[in-house]
Formats: C-alpha cells, structure tokens, sequence
C-alpha cells in the first residue's frame, strides 16, 4: 500500500469515530418502569379493590366449606372407635363431596379473578404505552427502555413518576 492510501484509511477511520460520537451524543434516552408505573396507577388499584369486592363473597364461602372439611375430619378423628361404620361412611362421603366443591369452587374462582385480572392489566398496559411515547415525544427523547432491560442508568432518566402522574390525568378514576 502506498503511504498516502494508510493516511488516508486512518483520516477516515477518525472522521468516522468523530461522526460517531457527535450521532451518540445527541440521542436522547429515558428509562420507565413500565410495570410499576401500571401497577400504581390509580385505576388498576380501584380494580384491584373492585375485583377484591366482587368476589369477596365466594372467597367467604370457601372460608366455610374448609372450615366445614376441618369440622368432618375433626368429628371423624374425635369418633373413629365410637362411629358406626355406616355413620363414618356418611361422614367420609360428604367430606369428599365438600373438598370437590372447595376444589372446584376454588378453581373458577382463580381462573374468573385471573382472566380479568388480565383484560384490566392489558388495558391498562396498552395505555400506558401510549402515555409514555407522548411524553417521550414532548421531552424529545429518542429512545425510551423499559428498566427491567437495563443493568444502570442515571435516576434523572427515569420517567416511571411522570408517566404514572400523567396517566392519572389522561384516565382519571371514576
């Protein structure tokens, strides 16, 4: 290679890295925990309560048929000796019948509680992204990461307060 062509390959090589730098540089990124900021907002904890509410009355009756289950089993100990095999039989058979209903009541229960525990989160989520990149947009930013992706970043990129405060102004609780 001629001299002149190494001179050449390292003034571009540094053009290239100055460029480089100048590009970086003006990048604007922010963080968001975008899992706590839909966690807190306001809406999610009126559901959270609302859902609690709604099904407080079935998680009161699975309250009673363990506390039934405990009574059977209790009086089935307690008479072992003293029940007539028919008596215990009985016994036995109901408490079946109760731990299937406590099963089954327990397993619609979880899965009805989990299913709009989801429509709410996903609404809410969906939202919440939109709040974020209109305020990215308004602070400039380029790049927005959620921070459960990232191993550090400066306290003063985080947008996870100001996303929260204003999805609470863009979707008040009614």
């Amino acid at each position: 290679m001629h001299p002149n062509t190494h001179q050449r390959v390292f003034a571009m090589a540094a053009c290239a890295a100055l460029f480089a730098g100048v590009a970086a540089a003006q990048i604007k990124v922010a963080v968001v925990d975008l899992r706590q900021a839909v966690l807190e907002t306001a809406e999610i904890k009126k559901a959270s309560a609302e859902l609690e509410a709604k099904y407080k009355p079935r998680q009161t009756e699975m309250e009673k048929l363990r506390k039934d289950l405990e009574d059977i089993q209790q009086r089935l100990q307690a008479g072992a000796d003293k029940l007539t095999q028919q008596a215990a039989n009985d016994l036995q058979l109901q408490g079946q019948r109760k731990q299937r209903d406590f099963q089954r009541l327990g397993q619609d229960l979880q899965e009805e509680v989990e299913a709009e525990r989801q429509e709410i989160l996903s609404r809410t989520s969906q939202r919440m992204v939109g709040v974020v990149k209109k305020l990215a947009d308004a602070r400039g930013m380029d790049i927005v990461v959620d921070s459960s992706g990232t191993l550090f970043f400066k306290a003063a990129l985080d947008l996870t307060k100001d996303a929260l405060a204003e999805y609470d102004r863009a979707f008040p609780v009614k």
